[in-house]
């Protein structure tokens, strides 16, 4: 197994299928096109969205293990059934002959048949001071992936949105010590509870039943101490403890690379970000069209899924990718079984068949005759081709040396 270094130059080599992406959708589905025998390269930037965290969780079998050795046991199984791996950046992504053309940041280029897109998506998160820093620490997002870690913790909910009371009441599972922090959206300009993204009523009188506490903000910073959080402070100065802090971020799917195709995500119907639109297969879709040639899988396109969903989207994507370029080499073998003479089949059987013979030279005429004679060599006024006897003279009746060859022919 190689991996591709500098200096940057493009690849010779025409893969069957380039992933970019080696996240869990990434290398599930290069496990899957390796034991299927296809040539895999993927191209990884290195920066997992998961980084942050201690441990993947919910994972059977892998539940805990930080996300860099997860990667390195993916990188390993798809390496032993042949996949190659390239270091860097997707930049660009054209059509070509052989199917697309994938440029990185270093210069290099790659081209393969198929397109898997795996490059998962960024959270951005709320401008509050602090917050960036305990990403993937204690200030978390999904209670499936960090719920058991905070439980019975102190929680706060960075309400920034109508999903925030949903989340709210997610994480009251794990905790009877929530407090919801109306932020952002959630107020209007004057610092009110907004009328329009604001609890419902229906939600303050579940928030009620629940015990989830409710804190008119806004919130100005975290307060850290000794690397662990303490509590969040609000504009107007007040400090409220805490352990843990959930924020709602903006999925977008890192797609930037796809605009030679025409392609851009679009706004998730939950209207918590952007990414990729699929059918059920993976197959990029644009305006409703399957996109030929293109699929996705993992966050960019599932933008709630978990490591484990997205490893079995790999896993998926790359069956349907396979059995695609299946039906596209048994139509190319059928096209060639179906035209045996075609001018590659014909240039192929005079090679076989003729040799040297094929160019116009004859081989010796007769032992000790002299050089092979080509047809050129013998101006065709001087002994006209269709004056010579053929089935009306015997053969021994005319010497062979006074006949000269067809071009590409002996007599």
């Amino acid at each position: 197994m190689t991996t591709f270094e500098a200096p940057p130059s493009p690849l010779s080599q025409t893969f069957d299928v380039v992933i970019i992406g080696g996240g869990a959708a990434g290398l599930s589905a290069a496990v899957v096109l390796g034991r299927a025998r296809r040539s895999v390269i993927v191209i990884d930037g290195g920066e997992p969205r998961n980084a942050p965290a201690a441990g993947v969780h919910s994972f059977l079998t892998r539940d805990g293990v930080s996300p860099a050795e997860l990667i390195r046991l993916g990188q390993d199984e798809a390496r032993s059934y042949g996949a190659e791996f390239l270091a860097g950046q997707a930049v660009d992504s054209q059509r070509s002959p052989a199917g697309f053309t994938v440029t990185l940041d270093n210069g290099r280029a790659v081209s393969a048949r198929r397109l898997l897109v795996a490059t998962g998506l960024v959270d951005e998160l709320p401008d509050v001071a602090g917050l960036s820093e305990r990403w993937g620490v204690d200030v978390l997002h999904c209670p499936y992936c960090h719920g058991w870690e905070v439980r019975d913790q102190a929680i706060g909910i960075l309400g920034t949105g109508p999903l925030s009371v949903h989340q709210a009441l997610l994480f009251r599972q794990w905790s009877s010590n929530v407090t919801l922090f109306l932020h952002g959206a959630m107020l209007d300009a004057t610092g009110a509870i907004s009328e329009k993204h604001g609890p419902t009523e229906a939600e303050w009188e579940q928030l009620a039943a629940r015990g989830i506490k409710v804190v008119i903000g806004p919130v100005a910073s975290l307060d850290v101490q000794d690397d662990t959080l303490g509590g969040v402070r609000l504009t107007s100065g007040h400090l409220i403890p805490l352990q843990a802090l959930v924020v709602a971020p903006t999925f977008t799917a890192r797609t930037a690379f796809l605009a030679g195709l025409d392609l851009a995500p679009v706004a998730h119907p939950m209207g918590v970000g952007t990414h990729l639109d699929s059918d059920e297969t993976g197959r990029v879709l644009s305006g409703g069209s399957v996109v030929p040639g293109v699929w996705t899988a993992g966050n960019a396109t599932n933008l709630m899924a978990q490591v484990v969903v997205s490893a079995a989207a790999g896993l998926g994507a790359a069956t349907a990718i396979n059995a695609d370029l299946i039906m596209a080499d048994v139509s190319a073998a059928v096209d060639a079984y179906r035209s045996p003479f075609s001018a590659d089949a014909e240039a192929r059987n005079s090679s076989t068949v003729l040799g040297d013979r094929r160019h116009g030279v004859s081989p010796t005429l007769a032992p000790g005759s002299g050089p092979a004679v080509s047809a050129e060599d013998v101006p065709s006024s001087d002994v006209p081709i269709e004056d010579v006897p053929t089935g009306d003279v015997p053969s021994s009746d005319v010497p062979s040396s006074d006949v000269p060859s067809r071009a590409g022919h002996t007599r």
